[in-house]
């Protein structure tokens, strides 16, 4: 057997591996955000996995496959159902583009008086002729860009879509291997850590179902009493894309507003300009509410953080990490808060303060 290492060529080791893992790190950056949203991917759908494996004899491999393609095809199918609306709302749009244009030639050739001053802005237009030619022309100039875009955008989609599946097949397993690098003396605390990890990030995923809900139900409500055309879908599409802080809801805001100024009113008899202006203000009012109030409440409930923090954290996280880090930021911290408790107090001697559950836990 070989003579075993002394302490301090222990630590030289420890550092230089702690050095090479920081440097992975940095080198894969852009594999971490695919990885992340795989994982969070197959945290939301591995009770469903649980679900098939517990009340049928499925294998996890099998339920995982289903689970995953099912999910998949029910995209596709969305997508298909909506493609056709979706192309006829771009024709619809581009053809009013073409109107305001046309409009706003014939407003430009006549002159217009104020006063005693006559003003002609004829001469304007072979500029505004030449900023939508070449909008227009942009479009295939930019083509290659674009083609480049969707490829590696389809890149990192098929490695979203491994890392799902490999960890709704393979996660007990993982567990357990990890649970085995841990010395058998410790590896009681470090179960009772991974259930109350587990259990923060099963209280976030409620706190964002209860959160797309309210937001849903509020913004449903709003369009409603004004009259907005499709209430109910622009509501929906609201509730689903306020998931993603910030961004999701203010997509939803630009659908909206678009609808309210091709539409208008139902029954609000105000031109179509000043309803889309109703639109934009009743939705920074709710959004602010939901961001500023409902949202940090909610998620403060929770993962058992103040909602103060909970509130700072987050526009933090989209200051500093964008869209992806404010999803993750809450249950991310209040895992380190977990952490953080035992090391503290393993380093002062005191008794670990974990919940008294079951060692023996497994993932349904």
């Amino acid at each position: 057997m070989a003579k075993q290492w002394s302490v301090s060529f222990r630590y030289w080791v420890l550092t230089m591996l702690t050095v090479l893992f920081v440097g992975l790190l940095w080198f894969i950056g852009e594999l971490i955000s695919p990885l992340v949203i795989g994982a969070l991917i197959a945290f939301v759908l591995n009770p469903s996995i649980g679900f098939l494996t517990y009340h049928t004899k499925l294998s996890r491999s099998w339920a995982a496959t289903i689970v995953l393609f099912t999910g998949l095809g029910g995209m596709i199918a969305l997508s298909s159902l909506m493609m056709p609306r979706l192309i006829d709302e771009i024709q619809v749009l581009f053809v009013d583009l073409q109107s305001i244009f046309a409009q706003t030639q014939e407003t430009l050739s006549q002159p217009v008086t104020i006063l005693e001053w006559e003003f002609d802005f004829e001469y304007l237009m072979p500029d505004i002729a030449r900023l939508f030619s070449e909008s227009i022309t942009a479009v295939p100039e930019n083509a290659f860009h674009l083609l480049e875009a969707t490829s590696k955008n389809l890149i990192w989609g098929l490695v979203i879509f491994a890392t799902t599946f490999y960890l709704l097949r393979d996660w007990g397993r993982l567990r357990d291997w990890l649970f085995k690098l841990i010395p058998e003396v410790h590896q009681p605390d470090f179960r009772l850590i991974y259930e109350d990890i587990k259990q923060i990030w099963q209280g976030y995923l409620r706190g964002n179902l209860a959160l797309m809900f309210i937001t849903g139900v509020l913004f449903t409500l709003a369009w409603l009493a004004i009259g907005l055309p499709g209430a109910f879908i622009l509501g929906f599409i609201t509730g689903v894309l306020t998931i993603i802080p910030d961004l999701g809801p203010a997509i939803a805001a630009i659908l909206a507003t678009v609808v309210a100024l091709f539409e208008g009113s139902s029954y609000l008899d105000i031109s179509n300009f000043w309803f889309a202006l109703l639109v934009v203000g009743i939705y920074m009012l709710l959004i602010n509410i939901k961001g500023i109030w409902i949202r940090p409440r909610i998620f403060a409930r929770s993962v058992h953080m103040h909602d103060g923090i909970v509130f700072i954290v987050i526009m933090a996280a989209v200051v500093l990490q964008g869209i992806l880090g404010a999803v993750v930021i809450v249950p991310v911290l209040a895992s380190a808060g977990v952490f953080g408790r035992y090391i503290y107090g393993q380093l002062v001697g005191l008794s670990t303060s974990l919940p008294n559950k079951s060692e023996e836990t497994a993932d349904k």
